[in-house]
């Protein structure tokens, strides 16, 4: 369907003021990061646009087949199962901040649920590829010491990259051999890191970093001009290494993943992977046993001589 209502300007004035209570309940009261914030806010524009352009100009008509068919269309369209999980997660909460404030009658996406489709393992590393990755970065120069560090850190922490690069220097402690990482929602928690990670960290502080970032409090990754690195920035270190090393595409998520998987093939238990990760629930973690399954199924069929 051709979108005839996209901007918000062009949208109802009661879905405008949905949208604008939706966005400040984001920011302000739920403490999401901006990035989610972004993301739920224009999945919810899309959804009233949509309404818009049938007629439906008040958040309190929509019914709950409205929202269904939305996200059918959007199944139908291609969109990734993990695209239509968000935008579920953003119409629910939508509509239930509109409920709670008497703004609708009834919350239509009480009971929505998500398209069913096929959930996508993620990429895993095999230890050499790690390894491979980890040698990449040339460490004779300050960038390189940087990206080694970088790369070290998040293998050994299983950080996200949005942790890697929010971490400052006083909430690192390299003779302990810990991180102290702010998640999600705000939430931190405590990272051992392993003496690889340790080392290659000292070295880049002590020897690396610009003289501009040598603050008592400051960003530990930082970029040329002393200032922190950017989630992108640590896109392209870790892109930068994996072409090196020759192992395809690569992202920060990838290493977190690895680490995760790496854990359980050793023998670390659930729970305790689950605290590792900063997962507030234990399901998220429960995708690797998936990765880890694969992994011995693979290993079963290119090894027994009967499989």
């Amino acid at each position: 369907m051709e979108k005839r209502r996209g901007r918000a300007e062009e949208l109802p004035p009661a879905w405008r003021h949905a949208l604008g209570a939706f966005e400040v309940n984001l920011r302000d009261e739920r403490g999401l990061t901006a990035h989610t914030t972004t993301a739920y806010g224009r999945d919810a524009g899309q959804f009233a646009g949509f309404c818009a352009d049938f007629g439906i100009d008040d958040p309190d008509q929509v019914a709950p087949l409205v929202l269904r068919r939305w996200l059918a269309s959007l199944a139908e369209d291609g969109y990734a199962r993990a695209s239509l999980a968000r935008k579920s997660a953003a119409l629910r909460g939508l509509f239930g901040l509109l409920a709670r404030r008497g703004l609708v009658t009834t919350d239509p996406a009480q009971h929505l649920g998500t398209p069913r489709g096929e959930r996508r393992l993620p990429r895993v590393l095999r230890p050499e590829q790690v390894a491979a990755l980890l040698a990449a970065p040339d460490t004779t120069s300050p960038t390189g010491l940087r990206d080694a560090a970088l790369l070290e850190m998040l293998y050994a922490s299983g950080a996200r990259v949005s942790e890697a690069v929010g971490l400052d220097t006083d909430a690192l402690d390299v003779e302990r051999g810990t991180a102290r990482l702010l998640g999600k929602r705000g939430k931190t928690r405590l990272a051992p890191l392993g003496l690889p990670a340790c080392t290659a960290l000292r070295r880049w502080l002590e020897d690396g970093r610009p003289q501009a970032a040598q603050a008592p409090c400051g960003p530990v990754f930082t970029n040329r001009r002393g200032e922190r690195m950017t989630a992108r920035d640590a896109w392209t270190a870790v892109d930068r290494a994996a072409r090196v090393a020759g192992i395809g595409k690569v992202t920060p998520h990838t290493l977190r993943h690895s680490y995760a998987t790496h854990l359980l093939e050793g023998g670390a238990d659930l729970r305790s992977v689950q605290e590792l990760l900063g997962h507030a629930s234990l399901a998220s973690t429960q995708l690797y046993t998936h990765v880890t399954r694969d992994h011995l199924r693979s290993a079963y069929e290119h090894a027994h001589p009967r499989a």
